[in-house]
């Protein structure tokens, strides 16, 4: 069973940056559906920021231009970035992935992946 394992976060004050980092364990992302996620205590996990194995990507409307996934060459580890943060911004995030054909399915949902980080906690103080 690949594991996903999230690394990065911390607490930064508003404004600050943030580079999550997620590496699979026994595998690479190569051709890899991939996914950041964030949640808070009583709300719904919501989707980030995607990538697809061709490259494309898709942010959540809240994090547009101040988020960026990326991988490396490698593609053993999936990042994002994350700048100009905000207090809203605060919550666990999850690595997400699916080593399967997934392209038929909604981008930025839950539904699409089916392989989970543990989370890494995410902090922006006002």
């Amino acid at each position: 069973q690949v594991q996903l394992v999230e690394s990065g976060g911390g607490t930064v004050q508003a404004g600050g940056s943030l580079t999550l980092a997620c590496t699979a364990s026994g595998d690479t992302f190569e051709t890899t559906y991939m996914g950041w996620f964030r949640q808070t205590p009583g709300k719904e996990r919501e989707g980030v920021a995607d990538l697809d194995p061709d490259g494309t990507t898709k942010y959540a409307d809240s994090v547009k231009g101040r988020f960026t996934i990326s991988q490396d060459d490698a593609k053993t580890t999936l990042y994002l970035q994350m700048n100009s943060l905000k207090p809203e911004d605060t919550g666990m995030y999850y690595c997400a992935a699916n080593w399967g054909p997934a392209a038929y399915l909604m981008r930025l949902s839950v539904s699409r992946y089916n392989h989970w980080g543990q989370g890494t906690q995410v902090t922006v103080s006002s």
